[in-house]
């Protein structure tokens, strides 16, 4: 099935005995298949009933409160896209064929009041209000999509198949987007008027719902924050933080001017970093598919897989990048076979890891859990310097080049020679040492 509509009502029967037949008719203009389910909360003005004679599916929601309604829709929907709408009319079922030319843009489409060319007529005081949520909203999750609010969408199934949703109301709209977005599926808006409901009164209470939103927000800062966040990498390169900005940006440098021109790059570890996307000839790998699915709208090759099982063949790649991924992973050598087996010979390696060994160490790590609360202590595996030239030395890599993060981030360049005692020979003689060090 191609589309299920998804209506949560409650005594909606005049609105509904002229929404239903021009859903009806916008779907079969578009030739798709579809059903249009009901969940009903309680109904006391003949909804059920109306809805059912014009063949409709009526469920009772399953949980008290619009959040409620829409999981039950959720649930009942067969349809490969899920369209949620108002039934009051507010929202016009024939913008729908736009919606659904735009579904190639994006896992869920929104039908925005706040991008160039939607328009809300609105009060004033409740257009104001809805303004500023949405602004505080956007800005506090880093969400780039200007209408939270709006029910008016068209979702991919895949994109909320699998959300549990913890809110009572309407602040599940802005649940739904945050929990999708951290999962990696993007977001696309599209122009739209909007204009109050045709008949009825509405059940939605602006100042509650800003409170109800406030107490949303506070639960999912923890969540966008996090290192399991799918766009968790890319958001701390564009960091307001300029610390944080600045460990990124140098690590971004040091990596990407030493693997630019090198042929081809395998990102192993990519996460949702921008340094896969600054190389030009690059594969991007990784084992988090809410990672991959984000990196998708750059248009990166991906590859899902583990460190520990390349899924590559023998000399695939001129150049291998891994940032900060092998302390994230238990402490085990194949990593370092796997790697030297899908380089070619003479290929580069790059390596990046905390070395806990350099002297600011110490100091830098009561200052990481500062501007990283969340994302720190997300080391598997410790290694110092001395440990990880000894591996790679003992793996057939060249040492050529080292630089450090903020004194604490060490970052090799090697080259792939035979294992045995040329590797050392062409180790450079005066290393770079972190600052700091005797």
């Amino acid at each position: 099935m191609d589309v299920s509509v998804i209506l949560p009502v409650v005594n909606e029967r005049e609105n509904l005995a002229q929404l239903i037949p021009r859903l009806k008719a916008v779907l079969e203009r578009e030739a798709l298949s579809y059903e249009i389910v009901v969940v009903d909360g309680n109904s006391t003005d003949g909804t059920r009933e109306t809805a059912l004679a014009m063949g409709a599916r009526v469920v009772p929601e399953r949980r008290r409160g619009y959040a409620g309604a829409m999981m039950t829709g959720f649930s009942e929907a067969r349809g490969d896209y899920l369209l949620t709408l108002d039934a009051d009319l507010s929202h016009d079922p024939d913008f729908f064929p736009r919606m659904w030319r735009a579904r190639t843009r994006g896992d869920i489409v929104i039908a925005s009041r706040y991008v160039r060319g939607g328009v809300s007529y609105n009060s004033l005081v409740r257009g104001k209000l809805s303004d500023l949520l949405n602004w505080t909203f956007r800005h506090a999750l880093g969400i780039p999509v200007g209408d939270l609010s709006s029910g008016f969408r068209l979702y991919r199934r895949e994109a909320v198949g699998h959300i549990e949703i913890e809110s009572r109301n309407f602040e599940m709209q802005e649940e739904v987007l945050a929990k999708a977005w951290t999962n990696g599926f993007s977001i696309v808006e599209i122009p739209f008027t909007y204009f109050p409901r045709a008949a009825g009164t509405s059940h939605a209470r602006i100042l509650k719902f800003g409170i109800d939103l406030a107490r949303c927000a506070l639960k999912l800062r923890r969540l966008r924050n996090s290192p399991a966040s799918a766009d968790y990498d890319e958001r701390a390169f564009y960091s307001l933080n300029p610390l944080e900005r600045r460990w990124q940006r140098r690590r971004h440098r040091i990596i990407v001017g030493w693997a630019r021109g090198a042929g081809r790059v395998l990102d192993a570890g990519c996460g949702s970093s921008v340094i896969a996307q600054s190389l030009n000839n690059a594969v991007a790998m990784d084992s988090n598919l809410a990672k991959l699915r984000f990196l998708r709208r750059y248009e990166i090759a991906l590859v899902r897989g583990a460190a520990m099982e390349l899924p590559f063949r023998d000399g695939s790649f001129d150049c291998l990048v891994t940032a900060r991924t092998l302390e994230r992973l238990p402490r085990d050598e194949k990593l370092f076979t796997e790697m030297r087996r899908v380089l070619k010979p003479d290929g580069t390696l790059i390596v990046g890891t905390l070395d806990h060994s350099a002297p600011g160490w110490r100091a830098a790590r009561p200052l990481q859990k500062l501007l990283v609360p969340d994302g720190f202590g997300q080391c598997t595996t410790r290694y110092t310097r001395a440990e990880i030239e000894e591996i790679l030395l003992r793996h057939g890599f060249a040492l050529q080049e080292s630089e450090y993060v903020a004194g604490v981030e060490l970052i090799l360049k090697c080259r792939k020679v035979g294992i045995g005692g040329n590797a050392a020979v062409a180790a450079p003689a005066e290393p770079c040492a972190p600052p700091g060090a005797a």
